[in-house]
C-alpha cells in the first residue's frame, strides 16, 4: 500500500529529517513553532515549488513557524503512537493512514467536529465524501484527508488492437471478456495474461467485487464476504485462472512486478493504482510508451442504474491532532489552511493525489493527470477496502489464504467464502 499511496515521484524515505519554515509576522514579538509529524511526501508535497510552498503561506499568514519531522510509514505510526500516550506531546500535527484510523486510536486522537463547528473547511462538501468517512471511528471525526491513491483499470492499447479490441471495456462483464481475448501469444513469442494484479490480497479483489458494490467487511463491522458480489469477484477470477487469463503464478506476485509486467508487455490489463499510469507509459522503461490508457473500474451491468463507475478502493492519508497536544487551535488551523482549496490545488501541482472536487477542474491538473476526470469519477463513490481495527492484518491473511484456496480450485468459492466469515467475525471490535 505504500508503493500506491506515493504519488508521480520516487520519494526516498527519511529518517529523523526536520525542515523547519520560519515565518514571523511584521511587528510580532514572539512566534509559535507548529510540529508536525509526516512522512517525506508530505513535507515535499506540501512545501514544493511547481505549485507553491503552501506550508510556508500557512506561516506567513499566521505569523508562526512549522517544523517538519518526517519517518518512514512503519516508523512515523510507531513514534506518532507513543507521543500520543505521553502526559503531553510537543507534535501538533500527525499524519495518519486510514488502515491506522481504528477504535483504538480514538483515544490518541482529537474528535474534531467542535473545531469544524467553531471555524468550519472551506466548502467540505468538494471534498470527496469517501475520504471523510474513512476517517470517522465511534461517530467521530479523527482526521482530514490530506493525499489519497485510487483504484484504477490500466490497459494496453496496442495489445488489445492486436486482438480486434478498439475501445475500453464498458462494464465488468466486458473487462473479463476482454480478459480471455487477450490471453495469447503475441508475434514476438511474448505469452500475455488478459488480467493482472498482486495477488487475492482482500484490496486487490475488493476491486473487483465492487463493480457488484461488494464488500469484504461494512464500515458497520460486518463480514459480508459470502455475499453474491464477493462471490461474483471469486468466481470470476478462478474462471480467469482456469483459462490462462490470470497469471499461474498469482499468489506470488508482488506489485512491484505487476509494473514490469505491464511496462514488458505481459499483460494486457491491470487493477492498480491510477497513479501507475506515469511508470507503465515511462518511455525509459516500458515497451509501450503512450499505449496505456487508465479508466475507472467499470461496475456490472445490473449496477450500471446506481454507479457510473465501480466504487472501488480509495486509500490515503490524513491530519490529526494528538489529544495531549499543547497547542490545538493553531493545529486545526494549519489543517484548515492545508485542506483549504488553494492549498490542495497547490500540492496536487506539486504532485499529490487532491482531496477535493474542484481540483480537478483546473486545466494543469488535466494536463498532467491523462486519467484525471476518470479518477474523478471513482473519487465522487470510492470508499475504504475495509474499515481499520486491531486485528485488520489478520483478517487480510485469511481473506487472503481462503481466496487463493478458491482460485487455484482447492475449495469451492462458496466454502472459501463462507470460512472467511466464520473465522473473521471473532475478530470484529464487536466481538474483542
Amino acid at each position: 500500500m505504500n508503493n500506491n499511496i506515493t504519488r508521480r515521484a520516487a520519494v526516498s524515505t527519511a529518517l529523523g529529517t526536520a525542515l523547519a519554515i520560519p515565518a514571523i509576522r511584521p511587528g510580532a514579538a514572539q512566534t509559535t513553532t507548529l510540529n508536525v509529524l509526516a512522512h517525506r511526501v508530505h513535507q515535499t508535497v506540501a512545501t514544493g515549488t511547481q505549485g507553491g510552498d503552501s506550508a510556508a503561506n500557512w506561516a506567513r499568514e499566521s505569523g508562526n513557524a512549522v517544523q517538519w519531522t518526517s519517518f518512514d510509514t512503519g516508523a512515523l505510526w510507531e513514534r506518532l503512537q507513543r507521543e500520543a500516550s505521553l502526559p503531553s506531546t510537543g507534535i501538533d500535527v500527525g499524519f495518519v493512514l486510514n488502515t491506522q484510523v481504528s477504535p483504538r486510536a480514538a483515544a490518541l486522537f482529537e474528535p474534531l467536529e467542535p473545531f469544524m463547528a467553531r471555524a468550519p473547511l472551506e466548502d467540505p462538501a468538494d471534498i470527496f465524501p469517501g475520504l471523510i468517512e474513512g476517517m470517522r471511528i465511534a461517530g467521530g471525526t479523527l482526521g482530514i484527508p490530506f493525499r489519497h491513491a485510487s483504484s484504477g483499470l490500466h490497459y494496453n492499447s496496442e495489445i488489445f488492437a492486436e486482438r480486434g479490441i478498439d475501445r475500453a471495456p464498458r462494464s465488468i462483464e466486458e473487462v473479463f471478456e476482454f480478459a480471455r481475448r487477450t490471453s495469447y501469444r503475441r508475434a514476438d513469442g511474448t505469452p500475455v495474461v488478459g488480467l493482472l494484479m498482486p495477488g487475492v490480497t482482500y484490496p486487490n479483489v475488493i476491486d473487483l467485487a465492487r463493480a457488484w458494490d461488494g464488500d469484504f467487511i461494512t464500515l458497520d463491522f460486518r463480514v459480508v464476504a459470502d455475499q453474491p458480489p464477493m462471490l461474483n469477484a471469486i468466481k470470476a477470477l478462478r474462471e480467469l485462472f482456469q483459462a490462462g487469463a490470470f497469471p499461474r503464478n498469482f499468489t506470488a506476485i508482488q506489485s512491484e512486478e505487476v509494473n514490469t509486467w505491464m511496462q514488458q508487455g505481459r499483460a494486457a490489463m491491470a487493477l492498480n493504482s491510477m497513479g501507475r499510469n506515469r511508470i507503465y507509459n515511462d518511455p525509459a522503461r516500458s515497451r509501450f510508451p503512450g499505449k496505456f490508457i487508465t479508466i475507472a473500474v467499470p461496475a456490472a451491468e445490473s449496477l450500471r442504474q446506481r454507479f457510473e463507475v465501480a466504487p472501488a478502493k480509495v486509500e490515503f492519508w490524513g491530519m490529526v491532532i494528538p489529544r495531549n497536544a499543547r497547542n490545538k487551535e493553531l493545529s486545526w488551523s494549519f489543517i484548515r489552511h492545508m485542506v483549504g482549496k488553494p492549498a490542495t490545488l497547490a500540492m496536487a501541482l506539486n504532485g499529490n493525489g487532491p482531496v477535493r472536487n474542484s481540483t480537478y477542474d483546473d486545466p494543469r491538473i488535466r494536463e498532467a493527470l491523462p486519467y484525471a476526470e476518470e479518477e474523478r469519477r471513482v473519487l465522487r463513490v470510492a470508499r475504504v477496502p475495509l474499515p481499520a481495527f486491531d486485528e485488520a492484518p489478520r483478517a487480510g491473511d485469511i481473506f487472503k489464504e481462503e481466496a487463493e484456496a478458491a482460485v487455484l480450485g482447492m475449495k469451492t468459492p462458496e466454502a472459501a467464502m463462507a470460512s472467511v466469515v466464520a473465522r473473521v467475525t471473532p475478530l470484529l471490535p464487536r466481538n474483542s
